[in-house]
């Protein structure tokens, strides 16, 4: 497994395999506890893994288009800088939908060697420079970028959950 990507499962796995049911569903007022974020990051993992393999199947360039400038931005921010900003609404397609912690982590843990799969391929095909699939709010971004965002955003989840379980 690539660097970003084994560092985001160590993560995972330090932050949630210990939990006890009600660490799973601790959460301030409104907040989604950490079984909703865990089925969250599962989710982002397994959607990026089925775009890319459905690029695969279909046989062809990848169809990207030139960063925006917000777009460019926010990678900048995100993926080279590491500030990931809070409060942004996920989209409906990785909103958590009631999966139970155990759960959502052996599934999280699945959709990330999957996406790791995925991203090989794609690499292989594309290469590790060239944007290979969209990205809803960072745009165009390369096997690496995706790398990289996903470590990003995965590390901010499980700051989260971090928090909630402190107290």
């Amino acid at each position: 497994m690539d660097a970003w990507l084994d560092r985001l499962r160590k993560e995972i796995t330090d932050s949630a395999a210990n939990l006890t049911g009600d660490d799973w569903t601790r959460a301030p007022q409104g907040r989604w506890d950490s079984a909703r974020i865990m089925e969250h990051l599962a989710r982002t993992y397994g959607t990026t893994a089925k775009m890319l393999e459905l690029w695969m199947e279909a046989g062809g360039a990848p169809q990207v288009r030139p960063a925006k400038l917000s777009e460019s931005f926010f990678r900048i921010l995100i993926i080279r800088l590491g500030v990931f900003p809070s409060g942004v609404k996920a989209p409906a397609m990785v909103q958590p939908r009631g999966d139970s912690g155990p759960v959502a982590y052996q599934r999280a843990l699945d959709n990330l060697q999957r996406m790791e799969l995925a991203l090989k391929s794609a690499e292989a095909r594309w290469g590790n420079n060239q944007p290979i699939a969209m990205h809803p709010f960072l745009g165009p971004l390369s096997p690496e970028e995706w790398r990289a965002f996903h470590y990003r955003h995965g590390h901010h989840h499980i700051r989260q959950m971090r928090k909630r379980l402190a107290g």
